[in-house]
Formats: C-alpha cells, sequence, structure tokens
C-alpha cells in the first residue's frame, strides 16, 4: 500500500515576515510531509511591501531554513479563498500560529468556516513559543515606521528590506501610523 504526504498549508499576508513566523514554520514542517507557506494577496490589509516582495522575503527566509537541512517547504501567492487554495494545492492540514488568548476566539471562528467549507481540510493551531508571544507583522511594522530597532523580531535581512522600504527620497524615515495590518 502506498504511503499518503500530508500537505500542511500554512497562510498569512508575511507583511513583513517575523521570528514567530520562523518559528511556526519551522515547527510545522515536523508535523507535515510538505509545507506550503500561502502567502495572502490580501490588498484589503494596505500591505506595506507588494505580493512579489513579500513572496521573495519568505522565499528567501525558507533558503535558510533549507540550508539547515529543513527541505519540505514551499512558498507559494495565492489571491483566492482559502480553502479554494488549500484544495489546489492538496492540502488536508491549514496550519495557523496562536500568539495570545486573544488570537483564539477569531482563529476558532475561522477554523468553524473553513471546516464547514471543507469538513475534508483539518486546521491545527501551533502556540508561539516563549519570546515570540507578542511579535505581529503590524508592531514589527509600527516600530521600523518610528525609527526603532526591528532586529530583535526579524531577522536581518527582513529588517533591511524594512529600513529600504520605509525611506523616502529625501533619505528619511516615513511615518504613517495609520497604515495597519
Amino acid at each position: 500500500m502506498r504511503e499518503t504526504k500530508r500537505t500542511g498549508l500554512y497562510p498569512g499576508t508575511f507583511d513583513p515576515i517575523t521570528l514567530g513566523h520562523i518559528d511556526i514554520i519551522q515547527r510545522a514542517a515536523k508535523v507535515v510531509d510538505r509545507l506550503v507557506i500561502g502567502v495572502a494577496k490580501n490588498a484589503g490589509k494596505g500591505p506595506l511591501f507588494d505580493t512579489k516582495a513579500r513572496v521573495k522575503m519568505v522565499v528567501q527566509e525558507v533558503e535558510t531554513l533549507k540550508r539547515k537541512g529543513i527541505k519540505n517547504i514551499e512558498v507559494m501567492p495565492f489571491e483566492n479563498l482559502l480553502m479554494y487554495f488549500a484544495k489546489e494545492i492538496g492540502a488536508s492540514v491549514i496550519v495557523r500560529g496562536l500568539r495570545a488568548a486573544s488570537d483564539f476566539e477569531y482563529e476558532i471562528q475561522m477554523a468553524a468556516m473553513n471546516y464547514r467549507m471543507n469538513p475534508k481540510i483539518e486546521t491545527i493551531f501551533l502556540t508561539a513559543t516563549e519570546g515570540t508571544q507578542f511579535v505581529s507583522s503590524r508592531f514589527v511594522k509600527e516600530i521600523a515606521r518610528l525609527g526603532g530597532n526591528v532586529k530583535p523580531f526579524v531577522s536581518v535581512r527582513i529588517a533591511s528590506d524594512l529600513a529600504k522600504r520605509l525611506k523616502d527620497k529625501d533619505g528619511r524615515r516615513k511615518v504613517n501610523p495609520e497604515v495597519r495590518d
């Protein structure tokens, strides 16, 4: 009998990808045979980086993991309904990260809706590890916009990408606290 490979999907905007995301990716890669990182277009969230740039950042971070021996990860953009994308790639599991109790209510509602749309696809939750419970892309962008040090929350490469993205033509940082993710 042929063994079925389990494909997991870890969806998100990843604007930008944080060390919290990387932690969930590393741990999810242990649970499934193939992990697809789905980078959502999600223009409604007003991302700082366009989809192409976010995919590139995630691919670069995944390449670092591959050099460490984690080789079952792929990165793909998507812009349709999550459950359609999951079915399209053959996912049987949606992976979601939980930082705090406040995430749980929203995530459990989303998991229930997704289950109603396709009961063949399960949602699993991985809790944030100590030190990443408070890290969010929104906070990272806010710190970067205001000139703070984001290196405790993102890789050096992502910190550099953020700094470049936030510089305007005069070399000053743009400050726009109304933009949220």
